[in-house]
């Protein structure tokens, strides 16, 4: 509780010049009696013991009145979260030669496993390096010779981090393949209608006559788009050639983040007559292409031999890719001079009821 014009208080000064004024004795009317003494002798009424509270009341109605006229009021603190972030498409490959094994700081997985690993914690953050991706809108797309939106944007990283744990290495043969063109432009078109798809939800959330929830969803705005593409092969199949799927990208205003998955000592293990045996893997990787896709969009492009690797070209791109966020602290006041107003134009009515009613004399 605050008051909007304390200075009005002051006036409460003139109340102690005003009581005197009313309480001090006065000479009042006189009936001639000749003698006072049988009068000496009676006692007092509870009416005339009690008539001064009329002047209090008085008093009281105008220290009520005071301090409505100071405008009592209650405030809540209200919060305005706004965020420009960014809008970031995960490209993964699912090939067959993402099961080339690859080091995970001593463990030896495959080239998938490890990716989705240390993308699970540029998502998510690892508490360490990485903050996390929160406040951004963040989408999956894997491709082999056919390209798949796993994941739209979302903010809410949970449902991502499933859909990504869930991504598998293609197992059918003629779906193998490494479509990079078809998943670049994919992204591309993904997110060039982040916008209209975040007003669509906002629309949809409003006619329902839903509250969004989400801070981040409520004021979010995309400052910058990007893909992060990562591959172990060339581009093989799908409709699109890569360095046009590229300039549509570039058209858009998305950069591309391309990293190369490969080790020249890549082996994979194969389990034949029930015996486990590592051979060594075919190196595929197309890094001119890559390192053209990602120059021709302002990003760049990283060469990931190991999970340490890939880990330090990830940093870099969330180094690279901030986001801000902006809060707006106000304060949303109730006048609360009402009550007190009320409280005084009782009291003055009680107090001049009283006085022609209970208290009333005569003259």
């Amino acid at each position: 509780m605050q008051l909007y014009s304390p200075w009005a208080l002051l006036l409460l000064l003139v109340v102690p010049v005003l009581a005197y004024l009313m309480l001090r004795k006065k000479g009042t009317a006189a009936v001639r009696f000749p003698s006072l003494v049988i009068m000496r002798n009676c006692s007092l009424s509870w009416r005339i013991r009690f008539r001064p509270l009329l002047k209090v009341a008085r008093l009281v109605c105008v220290i009520l009145l005071i301090t409505s006229l100071a405008r009592p009021r209650k405030g809540t603190v209200l919060l305005e979260i706004s965020t420009e972030g960014v809008a970031i498409e995960a490209v993964v490959d699912r090939s067959g030669s993402m099961e080339t094994e690859m080091d995970y700081y001593g463990q030896k997985l495959n080239r998938l496993e490890v990716v989705k690993k240390v993308l699970s914690d540029f998502i998510e953050g690892d508490k360490k390096d990485l903050k996390g991706r929160s406040n951004d809108l963040v989408g999956l797309i894997t491709f082999a010779r056919y390209a798949d939106t796993k994941c739209p944007l979302v903010h809410s990283h949970n449902v991502l981090i499933e859909f990504l744990k869930k991504t598998h290495l293609v197992t059918i043969r003629n779906e193998d393949g490494t479509a990079i063109g078809d998943a670049v432009a994919l992204a591309a078109a993904r997110l060039r209608k982040a916008e209209e798809e975040i007003y669509q939800r906002k629309k949809q959330l409003a006619s329902a006559g839903e509250k969004i929830s989400d801070a981040n969803e409520s004021g979010f705005k995309i400052k910058s788009k990007a893909i992060i593409l990562l591959t172990d092969g060339i581009n093989n199949a799908g409709q699109y050639d890569p360095l046009e799927a590229t300039e549509l990208a570039k058209k858009w205003g998305i950069k591309i983040y391309t990293i190369g998955i490969g080790s020249g000592q890549a082996f994979r293990t194969v389990q034949m007559l029930g015996t486990t045996f590592r051979m060594p893997a075919e190196q595929n990787l197309d890094e001119r292409l890559l390192k053209t896709i990602a120059e021709n969009t302002g990003g760049f492009y990283g060469r990931a031999d190991d999970a340490e690797a890939l880990r330090t070209i990830i940093e870099k791109i969330d180094e690279l890719e901030k986001t801000e966020v902006k809060s707006v602290q106000y304060t949303q006041f109730a006048e609360r001079f009402g009550p007190w107003t009320l409280a005084a134009l009782l009291v003055l009515g009680a107090e001049i009821l009283a006085g022609c009613t209970v208290f009333r004399k005569i003259p």
